[in-house]
């Protein structure tokens, strides 16, 4: 992967604000919307959810999780050609204690201002996407498999 298209995978995953969020339920699929913030060096995605939610149900049950990033569609293009990467990881509660919480609680709060009163909220708990593997596709035919250690080399991109 050259690095323009390395630069416009760390954008995207820096600044959309919406995933789809795959877990298992029960031994079955279940897909849910999440909003998100990435990691400074791109080592985790974090999300803030409701315990009373399916999806963080779910995360309770088994910790692999899919995390997908879309570019928008604005109907003028074949959504075919969209840019996304699937992420696929473990999710691990990030507790208050944390050594990172209070800068993951400030950048998501940053990104999504409304989120505020949910971190005084006894049922929202702060999950930490930890990427093991992702597939991202920047368009047709720019298709790349990423690892673990690809993620480090995103961190030096800028948006």
């Amino acid at each position: 992967m050259d690095a323009q298209t390395r630069q416009s995978l760390a954008r995207r995953i820096r600044t959309q604000r919406v995933a789809a969020l795959g877990t298992i339920r029960d031994t079955a699929p279940l897909v849910s919307m999440v909003l998100y913030v990435a990691a400074a060096d791109i080592s985790a995605v974090y999300i803030h959810v409701s315990r009373l939610a399916q999806h963080t149900q779910a995360l309770r049950q088994d910790r692999r999780v899919s995390l997908m990033i879309v570019e928008p569609d604005s109907g003028e293009m074949d959504p075919q050609t969209l840019a996304r990467v699937s992420i696929c990881g473990d999710a691990t509660e990030t507790p208050p204690a944390a050594g990172n919480y209070k800068d993951v609680k400030s950048a998501y709060v940053a990104k999504f201002p409304r989120a505020a009163v949910t971190f005084g909220l006894g049922d929202f708990v702060l999950y930490g996407i930890t990427p093991h593997t992702a597939r991202y596709v920047g368009g047709f035919g720019k298709i790349f498999d990423l690892a673990a250690e690809d993620f480090r080399h995103l961190a030096s991109m800028t948006t």
